[in-house]
């Protein structure tokens, strides 16, 4: 079964999320911010990570940049409500494999999170 997690400071976007995807048999943990997404990525392995960019106690940024300093090479998709170009870069030299506006269109986000876990 593949992992999935979801990181976003927004309580109810983690659990829409979750029960989405549970619902296609992917087994999903989900975190309110970046400290506790970089500890469940070194204990749990996921194989996809849907990361917020704007989060309370670091950024999704902050989040990549700690995760490629380790040697993770995590597959991750960048979720945001705020078109910048400047983070899109530099999430793309971090080597991120996609990026997903809010508010989430499901039919997108399924065809985006399954295209990487398959």
């Amino acid at each position: 079964m593949s992992k999935l997690l979801i990181v976003d400071d927004e309580q109810d976007v983690r659990e829409f999320a979750k029960n989405f995807f549970v619902k296609r048999n992917i087994d999903v943990r989900t975190a309110p911010g970046g400290a506790e997404a970089l500890k469940l990525i070194d204990e749990d392995k996921p194989d996809l990570v849907l990361l917020d960019v704007r989060m309370g106690d670091m950024t999704g940024i902050e989040v990549l940049q700690e995760l490629r300093a380790k040697g993770s090479d995590v597959k991750v998709i960048m979720v945001t409500g705020v078109e910048d170009q400047d983070v899109i870069d530099e999430a793309k030299s971090l080597g991120v494999v996609n990026y997903v506006h809010k508010p989430l269109a499901l039919d997108e986000l399924e065809q985006i999170v399954l295209s990487q876990l398959n």
